[in-house]
């Protein structure tokens, strides 16, 4: 596929608007509304009770979705949420009184309060200091103890959007033995990732951002050995391995990471997913990092022309991806006046965060310049 076709397949390019918050949500496209109302017709009559569509639906995204993770579909379940997910982790592993995790400053509270949780078994946690809005991985070493169970990061941070180093930190929670987890929210469907060569051992993302799919629809990936170490706190009928056999009441669960997916699922929320992760497999991941990266580097150029001066701006390609935020003391004021000219952006702790996808183009990132140009120049 080409930008422009990839273009053609959402109705907002058609608007007189400038959405650069895939940060915050991501657009529907054509093939996901395509399939909204194909599920919405066979609910309302031509097949009522599609639960072997669903399950078509739920296969080929797992299949999907694992080759863009480096996986295999079997490592994969579907959650409602990251924090719910997180929660699996942070409430199965079998913690002692003196435990202790490695987080950082910066984080989305999603990373942090399931963690933060375990404080009432005596699990202490340590917090990177971030450097403008940058976590260096020689700040993590030197927090690592003897008594450090589990490391966890996001792979892209919400707020300045530092991409990490997943792969010197998956080698350095490997070599000292600790848990490698990565909140992938901001970094899945904006940058290649693969679990393995990162030696990621959980990771939790989210469907309705940068995929531009459906709130309330999210997955988790976990090793067959963290799984293993599970002590899993919550189940239901389908996180067993005979689960139409009602009564057998056989508690035996299954062993592919599905064994997480406790009852009914987000059904529409699968089926759109399905549809949304067709568009990444036609324009390759490749593809679309090398764009967004492309994007985001024109953009931090751009914008320190006209004398605003994005977080990342002195940072290499490999340490960006689509968040590009700048800071304000009048932040609110400038994302107000971005919307007044119908330009989508996000304020977050004082930041005015702007995160333009793969498929935005340069006129329309020169756009958002000149327009805060005129309106930076009129609130001084």
């Amino acid at each position: 596929m080409t930008i422009q076709e990839v273009r053609e397949l959402f109705p907002h390019l058609k608007t007189d608007q400038t959405y650069f918050n895939h940060a915050a949500i991501g657009p529907w496209s054509n093939l996901v509304l395509s399939r909204v109302q194909e599920y919405a017709e066979r609910r309302s009559g031509t097949q009522i009770e599609i639960y072997k569509m669903f399950l078509k639906w739920s296969d080929d995204a797992k299949r999907k979705l694992s080759g863009l993770l480096g996986t295999v579909p079997d490592r994969l379940a579907w959650i409602d949420n990251v924090s719910n997910g997180l929660n699996i982790l942070a409430q199965g592993l079998n913690w002692k009184s003196g435990d202790r995790i490695i987080l950082n400053d910066v984080e989305f509270p999603s990373n942090v309060y399931p963690f933060l949780n375990l404080k009432s078994q005596g699990v202490e946690i340590d917090f990177a200091q971030s450097r403008n809005g940058m976590v260096d991985i020689d700040d993590l070493e030197k927090l690592i103890t003897p008594r450090t169970q589990l490391l966890s990061i996001s792979l892209v941070q919400f707020l300045s959007g530092y991409r990490a180093n997943i792969d010197a930190i998956g080698e350095l929670c490997r070599k000292h033995g600790i848990i490698f987890c990565v909140d992938a929210i901001q970094g899945a469907g904006v940058v290649q990732i693969d679990v393995n060569k990162s030696k990621i051992d959980f990771l939790a993302g989210g469907t309705q951002k940068w995929f531009m799919s459906s709130q309330g629809m999210s997955y988790l990936y976990i090793t067959e050995e963290l799984q293993n170490r599970i002590i899993q706190k919550n189940v239901g009928w389908t996180s067993v391995n005979d689960s139409w056999n009602f009564l057998d009441y056989n508690l035996s669960l299954k062993s592919s990471a599905e064994r997480f997916q406790n009852g009914t699922l987000n059904a529409l929320g699968v089926a759109i997913f399905d549809a949304s992760l067709d568009l990444f497999q036609k324009f390759e991941m490749g593809h679309i990092e090398k764009n967004i990266l492309v994007n985001t580097s024109y953009f931090i150029q751009k914008l320190s022309e006209v004398g605003i001066e994005p977080v990342l701006r002195n940072v290499p390609d490999s340490n960006r991806a689509g968040i590009v935020s700048f800071k304000s003391e009048r932040s609110t004021e400038v994302f107000q006046e971005l919307e007044k000219r119908k330009i989508f952006c996000a304020v977050r702790e004082g930041l005015v965060r702007l995160s333009p996808h793969f498929y935005n183009t340069q006129e329309e990132m020169d756009h958002v310049v000149i327009e805060l140009g005129k309106i930076m120049g009129g609130l001084k």
